[in-house]
């Protein structure tokens, strides 16, 4: 049986994922496209409250603490860190850090609690957060005693393992303020150090673009729709329209859940930048498979079908054209190889945006297998009732934390 038609069809996906699928692979929507933001002219001036939850992130906690506190933008701006039950001092560490650059006046800890049942950990923590904010809002009428800080414009949920350049608010508020967007995201700079993460890391990035293109996310036309979850900007009045985050509570994949509430409201964006970098390191293999076990299988909605439609389609996509590339029949082996040589190309702006060399590509199908066998355990451990593992919580066995 010849496999020429499974080559041609392995040219067509590559094909269609050239040239009708939002351009994704130039990896061209980047915080670059967001103004600064300029007050001049506006008789008001806007208040933006970072939310940061955190749960025993004693390592990087004051480095994100300190990159808040240095935002240099022409607002009101203060930032809560939620310590959610850490063991490590972590809500210390971020009082500390905010004494060390002078900003214990804008810096609030609190201590969350544990998610009741059908909220995830990271949404409860928010979810105390912004319960802060709305108390201390109502609380700047009292007639003596006020604090100083009245209800925010913006919300700027940003996670603790996350470093933000001076100019990152300026460009998220920029941003949400010219264009009225109810979200702008930037999905942050991760490291790019080890071995594994020189293989896994680009290629992450890669396959996210792919999944949800950010061209087609940033168009209002359209409604695909997602967030990167360690730095969102959000108008708090948009998130009140979409019943806060209780409409999202049980969410694993809560800024891709945020997205897709918030933008049938109004536009979002979402961009790659070099100005928010991640501080979580995945030194080995095992990290970073870690990472994408947790919630693999919730992105196919925890469906067999989906997570054999996914296998299928990786395999067709992704193994098949090196493969057949091999072929003894010499218009199948042509056709695979175009094929494959789309695949390399297409991975090359991604290499070359974390700084490396394009021959990478040729291993492209190797790392694809391994993002497979990823989804394919995240499968069985939420069959195992362990779906959503992270800091000694599963998540996703029951639609909340246990």
């Amino acid at each position: 049986m010849t496999t020429l038609p499974l080559a041609l069809l392995t040219l067509a996906i590559w094909f269609t994922l050239v040239l009708a699928r939002g351009n994704f692979w130039q990896a061209r929507e980047t915080d670059e496209q967001l103004p600064r933001y300029e007050r001049a002219g506006r008789p008001q001036r806007l208040r933006v409250t970072a939310i940061v939850p955190a749960r025993n992130e004693a390592d990087v906690i004051a480095r994100s603490v300190k990159s808040l506190l240095a935002q240099d933008c022409d607002c009101d701006f203060d930032v809560i860190v939620v310590d959610d039950q850490s063991g490590d001092g972590t809500g210390g560490i971020a009082l500390q850090a905010g004494g060390a650059v002078d900003g214990s006046d804008r810096l609030t800890v609190l201590r969350g609690e544990a998610p009741p049942p059908g909220w995830t950990g990271k949404l409860n923590a928010m979810r105390r957060g912004l319960a802060h904010v709305e108390d201390r809002a109502q609380a700047v009428h009292a007639p003596s005693g006020a604090p100083a800080f009245s209800s925010p414009d913006y919300l700027f949920f940003t996670d603790a393992d996350i470093e933000h350049e001076p100019d990152v608010l300026s460009r998220l508020l920029g941003g949400a303020v010219a264009e009225r967007r109810v979200l702008v995201s930037l999905m942050a700079q991760l490291g790019c150090d080890s071995r594994a993460e020189r293989w896994l890391v680009p290629a992450f990035v890669y396959f996210f673009d792919m999944l949800y293109p950010f061209a087609w996310v940033n168009d209002p036309r359209r409604a695909t729709a997602a967030a990167a979850g360690g730095c969102m900007l959000v108008e708090r009045a948009a998130l009140e329209r979409v019943g806060g985050l209780e409409s999202i509570r049980s969410a694993l994949i809560d800024d891709c859940a945020l997205g897709a509430a918030l933008k049938k409201t109004g536009p979002i964006f979402l961009g790659l930048t070099h100005r928010v970098k991640s501080l979580r390191a995945y030194s080995r293999l095992a990290d970073i498979r870690r990472m994408v076990v947790r919630s693999a299988y919730t992105e196919l909605r925890h469906s067999p079908l989906r997570l054999a439609g996914a296998v299928l389609g990786m395999a067709a996509t992704f193994l098949a054209p090196p493969l057949l590339a091999g072929s003894a029949d010499a218009a199948t082996g042509l056709v695979a190889l175009a094929a494959f040589a789309l695949m390399v190309l297409s991975y090359r702006p991604m290499l070359r945006r974390y700084r490396l060399s394009a021959w990478r590509g040729l291993f492209l199908p190797v790392v694809a297998a391994l993002y497979v066998a990823f989804t394919i355990e995240s499968a069985f451990a939420h069959w195992r009732g362990k779906g959503g593992a992270w800091k000694g919580r599963y998540q996703a066995a029951d639609g909340g934390a246990s």
